[in-house]
Parts: structure tokens; C-alpha cells; sequence
């Protein structure tokens, strides 16, 4: 008999990966969204196979007659307190009310237990729903993926292909950065939405890379020698985090304000992931550092 997965946030890039990943495992996949979504996003996830249910995030009863019979429920949320604590909380609060045996929070990020309160806004807000769905009668996986990879592409301080330079903070030049790719955290996460023992944390990453491997594989890529160089102290660019925010109170409403970004830089080169579950599945594949940045470097 196929196992029930319903995937919260299925419009959403990743959240469309992991209901893909479910489909060719062969879950039945259900979809809960939000009343009068884009109708060219739940049709891409009904041309997958997906049962697309539209419902009111704040109705439970809408919520907990959705998840019946459901073995797992898989939230890819992205937002601020009202999405990642309060709707998520109503999801689970269904979840709970119709007998969900297993939720995975949206927790893909850099596994933030072991970072300092008040560093990062937005893993704050998963360490806080963390805390109440820790409290709940369900079993619970959280699935850290480090950075996605695609930040790489994006010209900033760790890879900026424009400048053809890589920059670090600290004594961090051989310091390894967790990078995963959304396509393998969806495949992984499908993995984790289908197996009743997962544990209650998993790492992973596709690659880890410091930045002196970065100037390695980009030479390597390319023939080209980008400039390695140190921006600051960590210190440094922590207190320098502290004054953008201040100085940007509208960032406290935007999910990516500028301040946000350096702060998930900063948790980069604070921890990284030591025990990796990359192995736990063997039908898995992943993707290496130097073959993700022949696919962008060599283009440019």
C-alpha cells in the first residue's frame, strides 16, 4: 500500500522538488495551499500526480481532514513569525488532531542548535517552533542542509565569479561550508518523509568546501586564479551585522533584508555539520563541489 505524504509549501521551488521526489518513490502525494494560489502552480503539481486541497491555514479542521490517513506530514514553509511559528503551528496542531504519526519542520538550514540565540532572526524563529513541536505527541525530523548551493551563483562574498574573487571572515580560509543542493535535499527529504525510523536531527551536504578548495576547483573550472582574501575578523563582521540591523528597522518585516543575508554568512563560518547523514540512504546520489561549479563558472 502506498504511503500518504502531504507537502506544505508545495508551491514553493523546494516544496515542488520534494512532492517530485515523493511521486517517483511511489507515495501518494497530497498538497495543502492556500486559498486561490496561482492557478499555473497547482497545475504543475497536478500534472506531477500531486492531490492539490486548498484550504484556510487558520481552519485546523480544514487542515486535520487533509492530513487524514496521512503517514508524514512535510512543511517547506519560507517566511517570517506568521508562516515559520503560526501557520506551521496550525499545521501541526491538525496534524496532531487527525493522528500524523511524523512531521518534518522547515528546518533546511544550517543545523542552528549549536549557534547562539539572537544571531540569526530567522533560525530563531524555527528554534522557537522547534520548542513547541518538541512538546507535541509526534515524531519529528529536521533535515539541516547547510546552504543551498545555488547561493554560490550568487556573486557573493564566498564566490563572486564578476570580481573573479572569494573572500572569508576570521582565520576561516581552509574552514569546510556545508553546501546542498535543492534537488538532493528534496531527494533526501523524500527519503526521510517515507521512513518511519528517521531520527530527530539529520546533516547533510552535498559538498563541503572551504574557501581556499573553492579557488581550487574554480582554477580548475576555469585556468583562472580568483583573488583569495580576508574581509574581517568574525568579530568584526558580527558587530558590523549588529549596526546594518539597527540601522534597518523595515528589514525586521523582509525575510531576506540585507542584514538577514550576512547573518546566514556568519552562521557559515560559525559551525558546520559533523556527522552527516549522507549515507543512511543508498539509492541517493550527490552532487560534488567542482562538478556544481563547472555548471556556472564555465558559462560566464
Amino acid at each position: 500500500m502506498k504511503k500518504s505524504i502531504i507537502v506544505a509549501g508545495a508551491t514553493g521551488n523546494l516544496g515542488h522538488k520534494i512532492c517530485r521526489e515523493l511521486i517517483a518513490k511511489g507515495a501518494f502525494v497530497k498538497a495543502i495551499v492556500r486559498n486561490q494560489t496561482d492557478p499555473e502552480k497547482t497545475a504543475s503539481l497536478v500534472k506531477l500526480g500531486v492531490e492539490v486541497i486548498e484550504v484556510d491555514f487558520n481552519n485546523l479542521e480544514a487542515i486535520a481532514m487533509a492530513c487524514t490517513g496521512v503517514a508524514c506530514v512535510v512543511s517547506a514553509l519560507a517566511g517570517l513569525s506568521d508562516v515559520i511559528i503560526d501557520i506551521q503551528k496550525n499545521i501541526l496542531d491538525a496534524a496532531v488532531k487527525a493522528g500524523v504519526p511524523r512531521f518534518i519542520p522547515s528546518d533546511f538550514c544550517t543545523n542552528y542548535n549549536d549557534l547562539i540565540p539572537g544571531e540569526n532572526r530567522n533560525f530563531d524563529l524555527r528554534r522557537t517552533f522547534k520548542t513547541y513541536l518538541d512538546s507535541q505527541r509526534i515524531q519529528a525530523s529536521s533535515i539541516f542542509n547547510g546552504a543551498f548551493a545555488d547561493i554560490l551563483t550568487y556573486n557573493t562574498p564566498v564566490l563572486n565569479v564578476k570580481d573573479q574573487s572569494i573572500a572569508y571572515w576570521g582565520d576561516k580560509a581552509d574552514w569546510k561550508l556545508d553546501f546542498t543542493t535543492m534537488d538532493d535535499t528534496a531527494a533526501f527529504t523524500a527519503e526521510v518523509a517515507l521512513d518511519d525510523d528517521a531520527p530527530r536531527d539529520l546533516q547533510i551536504a552535498s559538498f563541503q568546501i572551504s574557501p581556499k578548495m573553492i579557488q581550487a576547483d574554480v582554477k580548475a573550472a576555469t585556468g583562472a586564479e580568483f583573488n583569495l582574501r580576508q574581509l574581517s575578523t568574525l568579530d568584526d563582521f558580527k558587530q558590523s551585522i549588529v549596526k546594518q540591523r539597527a540601522e534597518n528597522p523595515a528589514g525586521e518585516k523582509e525575510l531576506y533584508a540585507k542584514w538577514q543575508q550576512a547573518q546566514y554568512m556568519y552562521s557559515m563560518f560559525s559551525t558546520h555539520h559533523d556527522q552527516l547523514a549522507n549515507g543512511g540512504y543508498e539509492s541517493l546520489t550527490w552532487t560534488d563541489g567542482l562538478s556544481f561549479i563547472k555548471s556556472f563558472v564555465t558559462r560566464r
